[in-house]
C-alpha cells in the first residue's frame, strides 16, 4: 500500500476541509448533508453507473475525517453510504441497486443499519431477530437497540437470522425494511450524548416483507454481513480521528495565545508534550485506518478485517486522549460552550464502545491474529 496520499486524495481532503470550515461546529445537519451530496462526497465510494464517484472506503473515510476535523461530522455517513451502500453495491440484486444506490449517492435517500440487540451485545451470533417464510414473503420478528438515525432513514437494513434447511441452524441474513412497514415501530432512547443523530430501539412484530427484501444470497450471510461491518469500523476510525483533530486544533490555538506568565502556555513542556503525543497518536491511528481502507478496497476482506479492527481500536483510544488533553489544556474554559469541547468528552467515548468495544477487538486480535485460545 502507498505510504503517502495520492494527489487526488490530497485534493479531496482540501476540498472537503474547506466545506467543513464553512459550516463549522454550529452546522445544520440537513444543510451540510445536502451540500456534501451535491458535491459528490456522500456517494464517493459507490459505483459510477449508479451516480457514485467510483471510489472506495479510502475516499469516503477522507470525507468523514475532514468534516469531523472541522467540527461537523456526519454520523449517517458511517451507516448509509458506507455500510448499506457498500452491501447493496456488492451483493444487492440489479433492482435493489437501481432502487437505492442513486438516492444514497445523491443524499436524497438514506438507510439505517440495525444489528445490535438488547441481549446480544457484541455477540452477533446471539442475534434473535428471525425471519421465517410465509409463502413467497418473509415475516421478520425481533428487537434492535442503539440504531442511529432511524427517523431520518427511508429504510433500515436489518440483520436477522433464517433457518438453514440443511442443518436447521440459524444463519445471518440482511433485509431492507421500509420505515412505514406494518409492525415496524421505533422508540427514541433518551441519551445524555449530544448529537444531531438520535438513537432508537426498534420492534419488529411479524413485519411482512416481499421476497426481494432479502439482500443478496440467503446462504452468503456472514460474507455479506462483514462486507458492511469492516467499512463500519474504518469509518468509525475516521469519525474518531476527525473528532480528535478538531479538539486538538482548538487546544493548540488556545495554547499559542493564552499567556499566564511571560510566555504562552504552549511554550511549557507540561502543555506542549501531551499535545504533541496526542497528535502522534492520531497520525498513527490514521495510518492503520488508511491500511484498512486500502485492503478493503483491494478486495482483501480477511486482511481488512484485522486492520479495520485495529484502526478502530487505535482511533478510539487516540480520540479519547486527544479530547481529554485538549479540555485539560483549556482548564475551566474547556468546559464552556464557547469553546465547544465539553460535549466531546462524552462523544469521544462512543468510539471506544461502538460499534464494537475495545475489549472485543482485543479478543479478535488475540484469537485471530495471535492464535490464542478463547475464554468464551
Amino acid at each position: 500500500m502507498p505510504t503517502t496520499e495520492t494527489t487526488e486524495h490530497k485534493a479531496l481532503r482540501e476540498a472537503v476541509s474547506a466545506l467543513g470550515k464553512r459550516h463549522g461546529r454550529t452546522y445544520d445537519r440537513e444543510q451540510l448533508w445536502s451540500e456534501a451530496a451535491k458535491l459528490g462526497y456522500l456517494g464517493v465510494n459507490l459505483p459510477e453507473e449508479y451516480g457514485g464517484g467510483g471510489g472506495g472506503i479510502s475516499e469516503l473515510s477522507i470525507v468523514l475525517e475532514e468534516l469531523g476535523a472541522a467540527g461537523c461530522p456526519l454520523l449517517m455517513m458511517v451507516v448509509s453510504p458506507a455500510i448499506c451502500g457498500t452491501v447493496i453495491a456488492r451483493f444487492g440484486t440489479a433492482e435493489q441497486k437501481r432502487d437505492w444506490l442513486p438516492g444514497i449517492a445523491d443524499g436524497t435517500r438514506t438507510m439505517a443499519f440495525g444489528i445490535t440487540e438488547p441481549d446480544a451485545g457484541s455477540n452477533s451470533h446471539r442475534i434473535t431477530t428471525t425471519a421465517r417464510r410465509d409463502g413467497t414473503d418473509w415475516l421478520l420478528t425481533g428487537r434492535k437497540v442503539f440504531i442511529s438515525g432511524v427517523d431520518l432513514a427511508d429504510a433500515t437494513l436489518i440483520v436477522g437470522r433464517t433457518e438453514d434447511s440443511r442443518t436447521g441452524r440459524l444463519k445471518p441474513c440482511l433485509f431492507i425494511v421500509p420505515r412505514d412497514a406494518a409492525g415496524f415501530t421505533r422508540r427514541q432512547i433518551d441519551m445524555e450524548l449530544t448529537a444531531a443523530e438520535k438513537q432508537f430501539e426498534l420492534t419488529l412484530d411479524d413485519v411482512r416483507l416481499p421476497a426481494d427484501a432479502l439482500v443478496g444470497d440467503e446462504d452468503a450471510g456472514l460474507l455479506q454481513l462483514f462486507a458492511g461491518l469492516n467499512p463500519e469500523r474504518i469509518m468509525t476510525a475516521a469519525f474518531a480521528i476527525g473528532m480528535g483533530r478538531y479538539a486538538l486544533s482548538r487546544a493548540i490555538e488556545y495554547a499559542r495565545d493564552r499567556t499566564v506568565w511571560d510566555a504562552p502556555i504552549g511554550a511549557h513542556q507540561a502543555i506542549a508534550h501531551p499535545l504533541a503525543q496526542a497528535h502522534i497518536d492520531l497520525e498513527l491511528a490514521r495510518l492503520m485506518m488508511q491500511k484498512a481502507a486500502y485492503l478493503y478496497d483491494a478486495g482483501d476482506d480477511v486482511g481488512a478485517g484485522e486492520a479495520a479492527n485495529m484502526a478502530k481500536y487505535a482511533a478510539g483510544e487516540a480520540c479519547v486522549r486527544a479530547v481529554d488533553q485538549s479540555v485539560h489544556t483549556l482548564g475551566g474554559n474547556g468546559l464552556t460552550r464557547e469553546f465547544g469541547l465539553a460535549s466531546l468528552i462524552t462523544a469521544a467515548r462512543v468510539a471506544r464502545i461502538a460499534p464494537v468495544s475495545r475489549e472485543m477487538i482485543l479478543n479478535y486480535v488475540s484469537h485471530q491474529t495471535l492464535g490464542l485460545p478463547k475464554s468464551y
